[in-house]
């Protein structure tokens, strides 16, 4: 019999507004990837390694000289330190060091807490292993993390708790204070942390992001997730990676050895390079980022979108209810055939799919696709954007 958590699962909203796209000659404002490829010279460096070899088997837990990179930088950017030997482990994406964190610390039989809107891989991961998925409900427009909200679904048969920040759909960046509360509730719990920060550079208006893992007492409660893929803007190289204390990197490294056991090493030894050489290509991409979010909140705003705070990520969230009565898949659907432009629903971000009037703009595009994006947009609304 297939797994029932899997088999019950439709076809994502990411393949399906991708597909409309495709069908209606979209501009593809849905799916979050860049249009145009990382640094050259990072690329030249895992040419280089994959011509030159060797081209077998990596270490299970990644090569040494990424390892120690990824070491480097959380030291450089927040002073945390992370034995490369023993502490650090490179996956293929960050989507499997999720998979590989939730397999290996929650259990059949525990509780996972999701903290809604979420990435929407958690939820049947940690349903296919066994585990109870609760959720802290997020609300518009602010999406504040309370001490309240968190107390009300963590307990003692909480065995982990998976935090995003910057938060994928809505681009919030939590707070000290935000995060400060959910480490005195996990105090008093024997759950770990699963802190997805895919997105930790992507951060605008000078927003810094801080580590949970670097919140007093948090430091052998949490497991750390990163990508080069938003790093670098290499989406396609899956290469993510896991940091933390020992004991719960290797029972993470556990799992992993059964799901991809490891990842390419040309990939690693590019990514690598990034890390020591071309950082400052990351934080350039920060402020470009921002400078379109900036205009394609701009151009919605004169067109009757209610365009909601963005902090993080690639995303932008805006209100539809100023627009239409649909429900926010029939109006993404109907958008797309209509002005050619996708989206996507926010509804799909959360369980029971409310709130359903808001959707979410992917900026990570040239900025002639977006201009193209607002000038199909104005046509379709009949107002001004410039």
């Amino acid at each position: 019999m297939p797994n029932p958590v899997f088999a019950s699962l439709p076809t994502t909203i990411f393949t399906h507004m991708s597909a409309l796209a495709v069908e209606h000659d979209a501009i593809n404002l849905g799916q979050g990837f860049p249009d145009e490829d990382g640094p050259l010279a990072v690329r030249e460096a895992a040419s280089r390694a994959l011509i030159d070899g060797p081209n077998q088997y990596p270490p299970m837990k990644g090569r040494v000289e990424l390892r120690r990179a990824l070491s480097a930088h959380a030291r450089r950017f927040y002073n945390l330190d992370f034995d490369a030997e023993t502490e650090v482990l490179v996956t293929s994406g960050a989507t499997e060091a999720l998979t590989a964190s939730i397999m290996g610390l929650a259990g059949a039989g525990s509780e996972v807490v999701l903290i809604e809107p979420s990435y929407d891989s958690y939820r049947p991961i940690a349903e296919a292993v066994g585990a109870t998925v609760k959720s802290v409900i997020l609300k518009p427009p602010h999406w504040r993390l309370t001490e309240a909200g968190l107390r009300a679904v963590i307990g003692p048969k909480t065995g982990a708790i998976v935090i995003n920040t910057p938060l994928n759909p809505i681009g919030r960046v939590f707070d000290r204070e935000e995060l400060e509360a959910l480490a005195r509730v996990v105090k008093e719990t024997s759950a770990v942390v699963i802190s997805d920060e895919v997105y930790e550079h992507l951060a605008f208006d000078g927003k810094r992001v801080p580590p949970f893992i670097s919140l007093p007492g948090m430091r052998e409660r949490c497991v750390r997730v990163g990508s080069a893929g938003k790093m670098f803007s290499l989406t396609g190289w899956k290469v993510g990676w896991v940091t933390g204390p020992r004991a719960l990197v290797e029972v993470v490294s556990k799992a992993h050895q059964f799901i991809t056991f490891t990842t390419p090493t040309a990939l690693q030894l590019g990514v690598a390079y990034g890390l020591e050489h071309q950082i400052d290509f990351t934080l350039d991409l920060t402020r470009e980022l921002q400078g379109k979010r900036d205009k394609l909140a701009a151009g919605l705003r004169r067109f009757g979108f209610d365009v909601l705070p963005c902090e993080g990520t690639y995303f932008l969230t805006a209100g539809i209810s100023g627009l239409t009565n649909e429900p926010d898949t029939q109006f993404c659907e109907r958008l797309v055939r209509e002005a050619r432009v996708a989206l996507i629903p926010l509804s799909v971000f959360f369980k029971d799919g409310k709130p359903d009037t808001m959707v979410r703009f992917a900026f990570c595009k040239k900025h002639d696709v977006i201009d193209e994006a607002l000038r199909r947009l104005e046509q379709h609304f009949g107002k001004k954007h410039a």
